[in-house]
């Protein structure tokens, strides 16, 4: 369903069960308003994903990022994204390489638990950024390979995603398909679908 708020469009969706306004009002939006975050806040981010569990304590998450007021790094990263993502990314404030350390820093070995832990962070992340306004949209479409060269990443780090973050702008400036996608009511599968008792 999709409400006003704050004059913009936020899409709300009605949940089988309750779940709490902050993760409910969180969605990955394509449209952005140019306006710049602060860094006072971009460190309010980064502080809320590391506070994220992780194995061992190990947080393997790192982040590497540009705002659009330095242009020649941040075209660098939305560089890295495929086609179908920086035409809209590119209109963010922030562009967020995500990394992730693939052993553990106590002992070498692999950290078969690095994936899911950088994943953690990430919506520690995104929910941090929600209750300030900001929203974000994590993306898989990204060449690996440039991002690698991009950030000059070692043998033991590995790129796991990309974040456009910024603040809320209107569906109407963007272009199909990513328009009727800004608009179009979110779904999930239900309860019974994931969850199984044993």
């Amino acid at each position: 369903m999709l409400i006003e708020q704050n004059k913009k469009m936020i899409k709300i969706p009605h949940t089988q069960y309750p779940v709490i306004d902050l993760l409910k009002n969180r969605w990955s939006n394509r449209a952005f308003k140019k306006e710049s975050i602060s860094e006072e806040q971009l460190a309010t981010l980064f502080e809320a994903a590391s506070w994220a569990p992780s194995s061992n304590n190990e947080q393997p998450w790192q982040y590497y990022y540009a705002q659009k007021n330095n242009p020649d790094k941040f075209n660098s990263l939305a560089n890295c994204l495929v086609p179908g993502n920086s035409i809209w990314a590119k209109e963010a404030d922030v562009m967020i390489a995500v990394v992730a350390r693939k052993t553990f820093d106590a002992n070498g070995t692999t950290n078969e638990y690095a994936m899911y832990d950088v994943g953690a962070a990430n919506y520690g992340l995104l929910l941090q950024a929600q209750t300030m306004n900001i929203y974000g949209h994590i993306m898989a479409g990204f060449n690996r390979s440039t991002a690698i060269e991009t950030l000059n990443l070692s043998e033991n780090q590995i790129p796991v995603a990309i974040i456009a973050l910024g603040f809320l702008g209107e569906a109407a400036q963007l272009d199909e398909p990513f328009k009727t996608r800004e608009l179009t009511a979110r779904s999930r599968k239900p309860v019974n679908e994931i969850a199984f008792r044993l």
